[in-house]
C-alpha cells in the first residue's frame, strides 16, 4: 500500500513539474505548445486524484451533487498548482487541504443547514423531489413569495438613488463654496517684496522672473478646507439628518445662530444648484410642488425643531402692527 502511495505521489510531482515548466515567463505569452502541454497534464493530475475526489464527495454529503463536486476538485488542483512550493510540502498533502477546501465550500452553498448559524436555529434543506405530487405525478407547483420584498426593493432603491444625488448636490455646493473662498485668498493683500532698484552693474544678479506674489498660503488654504468640511457636516447632520441646533452646537461648538445661518444659506445655495442643472430636473419640481403646496410660516430663528417640521404659529404679517405701533410711540 506504501508502495502504491509512493508511486501516486511521485507521478503527482512529475505532473506537477511538467506544469510549472510549461509556464510563461513573465510579461510572455504562453505558446500554443505550452497551452497543449499543460492542459495534458492537468487532464493527468485530474485523472490520477479522481479516487480522491470520490472519496472527498462521500466525506462531505454531497453524492447526490457529483458533478459539481468534480468541479470543485478541479478548481481545487488548479489553485494548488498556482500555489504550491515544492520546498515546503509535497504536493499530494497540500492538493488535500485544497480540495477539502472546495467542498466544505460546495457543501455549504447547497446545504445551508450544515452551517452551524443554521444548526442553532434548525434550520433544514428540503429537496424539490420531495414535494408532493398530483394524480399526473407531476410535483406541485410552490412559489415562495415574499408580499413585502417588491416595497422593501423600491424603497431601499429610491433612499440609495436620493443619497446619492444629494451628496451630488452637496459636493457641488461645497466645490463652489471652496472656488469662493480660494478667490478671495487670491485677493487678500499680502506684502510685497518688490526689487528694489538695482545699479546697472549689478543687474545681472537680478532674478529672470517675479516673485509669486499672489501664490496662495498653504495655511490658509488649510484652514479653508477645514471650514469646508466642517460646515458639510453641519449640513449633511442638519439639513438632511435633521439634528436639532442644540446638539450640533454641542458637536461642534459653534453657537446655534451660526449653524442656522450656515444651513439657510446651503439650503437656498443647493436649491439654485437644482434647478439649474438638469440632473436633478425631478428634484427641482417636486421642491416646487412641495413649496407650492405649503402655506408660508415663520418660526423663531432659535428653534431647535427643523423648518418643515414646525407648527404654523401666528403669522408674520399680524405681528406687524404691534410692532410698528411700538416704534411710532418711541418716535412721540
Amino acid at each position: 500500500m506504501s508502495e502504491a502511495v509512493s508511486k501516486v505521489s511521485i507521478r503527482l510531482e512529475a505532473l506537477v513539474a511538467e506544469v510549472i515548466a510549461n509556464r510563461p515567463e513573465a510579461g510572455a505569452k504562453q505558446t500554443a505548445r505550452q497551452r497543449h502541454n499543460t492542459d495534458r497534464s492537468f487532464a493527468a493530475l485530474i485523472k490520477v486524484l479522481e479516487p480522491r475526489t470520490r472519496h472527498f464527495t462521500r466525506q462531505y454529503g454531497l453524492v447526490a451533487h457529483r458533478e459539481d463536486a468534480e468541479q470543485a476538485s478541479a478548481i481545487a488542483v488548479h489553485r494548488a498548482i498556482t500555489a504550491y512550493d515544492p520546498t515546503k510540502a509535497q504536493f499530494t498533502t497540500f492538493v488535500n487541504w485544497q480540495i477539502r477546501g472546495e467542498m466544505q465550500s460546495l457543501r455549504f452553498r447547497l446545504m445551508a443547514d450544515q452551517r452551524s448559524s443554521a444548526k442553532k436555529v434548525e434550520a433544514t434543506t428540503v429537496s424539490m423531489e420531495d414535494l408532493p405530487r398530483g394524480p399526473d405525478g407531476q410535483a406541485a407547483e410552490i412559489t415562495l413569495e415574499d408580499p413585502d420584498a417588491l416595497d422593501s426593493t423600491e424603497a431601499r432603491a429610491s433612499a440609495y438613488l436620493a443619497k446619492r444625488a444629494t451628496d451630488a448636490l452637496v459636493d457641488l455646493y461645497m466645490d463652489k463654496l471652496r472656488a469662493k473662498g480660494v478667490e478671495q485668498l487670491k485677493k487678500r493683500p499680502r506684502a510685497k517684496q518688490a526689487i528694489a532698484n538695482q545699479p546697472s552693474d549689478v543687474a545681472s544678479h537680478n532674478p529672470i522672473r517675479r516673485p509669486a506674489f499672489r501664490q496662495l498660503d498653504a495655511g490658509a488654504l488649510q484652514e479653508l478646507d477645514q471650514k469646508l468640511a466642517r460646515d458639510r457636516a453641519i449640513i449633511e447632520r442638519r439639513v438632511f439628518d435633521a439634528d436639532s441646533l442644540s446638539e450640533l452646537n454641542e458637536i461642534t461648538g459653534i453657537t446655534r445662530e451660526r449653524v442656522r445661518q450656515i444651513t439657510k444659506r446651503a439650503g437656498k445655495g443647493i436649491l439654485q444648484i437644482a434647478a439649474q442643472d438638469p440632473r436633478f430636473e425631478i428634484m427641482a419640481a417636486q421642491t416646487a410642488i412641495g413649496s407650492a403646496e405649503k402655506p408660508p410660516t415663520r418660526a423663531s430663528k432659535r428653534s431647535d425643531t427643523p423648518v418643515y417640521e414646525r407648527d404654523a404659529a401666528a403669522p408674520y404679517w399680524q405681528q406687524a402692527p404691534a410692532r410698528t405701533a411700538g416704534r411710532q410711540h418711541q418716535a412721540a
